[in-house]
């Protein structure tokens, strides 16, 4: 079965690495050498409260993983570790850096940043209309009530840009926000993003997705928006439609768009849209909570995701490694370069990750609240950063100059405060170290 990332309502409010301790702390720690426990591959003694809950969710079998990395600075080739657990809750394979896990939205930050590699060199304008790139979203209708008719609309007031695909303000539906008749077209059409599991799932009716990008973009253009462009933050397919603006854009197929300039300059060798068979052996399982009960959702002998897929979805189509990921998060931090590769502009790194929302854009009662939005992720307090629906999170804050993956497979991620723990342990490690550098 075929389903949108459910991922945003997993992120706390709060910046992924700040807190009132961190505020504090940032300017101390940034230079700090945390001596020889870092040099380590395991630091979970540096991270004892962020240990401890990755080894409770994991000993309690809540999870059959939970495996962090950190990073400071741009230096390091390897990010260090804490936590683990196994592939499976089934199988005693452990869990290392070069395990796949499914990032559902996480995948959101790299499309993001593949635009941004588009602005830099001038084939895409940050305020460019959508419909010079394709030309059917030139038009756009809106629905007088999110939930109503598909009727009843009014004409759009204004373009839809590419900000506003990258900052959720386009006015665009999703599987997992829209309602009513939109929803209802939206299953309809085969407007899908990251897919779950070949197993049918209770609750979801059977989806069958539009037979590629192209007719993915063509049939989101033919419905209406459920509010006028750049007027609200609602989280959104704008994500996934930014894969076809890359095609059209670069002349390239997404995925290999992602591939030549992302991934390969990263050296992110284990990030995919379908899993090499040749490599299943890496990829945990999926679990779905029920009633604080584990069942698999989607085993990786047998997942979706060694299948190829029927839309390649920017928005939550990838899977990928802590390893690789701490790679991307790395090439972020040294905005734009790591290992000595320029993969993008330092300016295309400093615009894609700062605040892009539009000035007319009200988030009021939203998930950007008194926040920010960047290129596929959140911005603010120099923290830029994105989880995923299966309980993943990343994350990089340029005032720390800490880079930080959480990885484990569970649906949905807000069955268990994970996110809020995470940062209540981070909070409490970071002044701990504080305080010993004071001392």
């Amino acid at each position: 079965m075929t389903t949108a990332a459910v991922d945003s309502a997993i992120l706390s409010r709060r910046a992924l690495f700040r807190g009132s301790s961190l505020l504090a702390a940032g300017a101390a720690l940034s230079g700090l050498p945390f001596g020889r426990a870092l040099l380590a591959h395991d630091v979970s003694e540096s991270w004892p409260n962020v240990a401890a809950m990755a080894n409770r969710y994991v000993s309690e079998r809540k999870v059959a993983n939970m495996f962090l990395t950190f990073g400071w600075g741009t230096q390091e080739d390897h990010a260090h570790t804490v936590g683990g657990g196994t592939l499976s809750l089934a199988k005693p394979a452990p869990v290392d850096e070069n395990s796949l896990f499914r990032i559902y939205s996480m995948s959101k930050p790299i499309t993001g940043m593949a635009t941004m590699i588009l602005i830099d060199e001038g084939k895409l304008g940050l305020d460019q209309p959508l419909h010079d790139i394709l030309p059917a979203f030139r038009d756009m209708r809106v629905l007088v009530d999110p939930e109503g008719p598909l009727e009843d609309t009014v004409p759009a007031d204004r373009p839809i840009t590419i900000r506003q695909l990258l900052t959720h303000t386009a006015g665009l539906g999703y599987q997992i926000i829209s309602k009513g008749p939109l929803l209802a077209a939206y299953n309809e059409n085969g407007l899908v993003g990251g897919r779950v599991s070949r197993m049918p799932i209770p609750g979801f009716p059977p989806v069958t997705p539009a037979p590629g990008l192209e007719a993915w973009a063509d049939r989101l253009a033919g419905l209406p928006l459920m509010y006028q462009p750049a007027t609200k933050w609602s989280y959104s397919c704008s994500i996934d439609l930014l894969g076809r603006v890359i095609e059209v854009a670069s002349g390239m197929e997404f995925e290999a768009f992602l591939k030549q300039r992302i991934f390969e300059p990263c050296g992110m060798n284990s990030t995919w849209m379908q899993v090499p068979q040749s490599e299943a052996y890496r990829l945990t399982d999926n679990y779905g909570i029920v009633a604080g009960n584990a069942f698999p959702l989607d085993p990786g002998v047998n997942s979706i995701y060694l299948d190829p897929p029927e839309v390649p979805a920017g928005g939550g189509g990838l899977v990928s490694s802590p390893k690789d990921y701490d790679r991307f998060l790395r090439m972020l931090l040294g905005y734009g370069k790591i290992d000595g590769v320029r993969v993008m502009s330092e300016e295309a790194v400093r615009v894609g990750t700062s605040n892009l929302l539009p000035a007319s854009v009200d988030t009021t009662g939203s998930w950007m609240e008194g926040q920010g939005h960047g290129a596929g992720g959140r911005s603010v307090d120099q923290t830029f950063g994105w989880g995923g629906a299966a309980g993943t999170l990343a994350a990089v804050d340029y005032g720390l100059k800490l880079r930080s993956t959480l990885f484990t497979q569970y649906m949905p991620a807000e069955a268990y405060p994970v996110r809020d723990e995470f940062l209540a342990a981070l909070e409490k490690d970071i002044a701990a170290m504080r305080a010993k550098q004071a001392a």
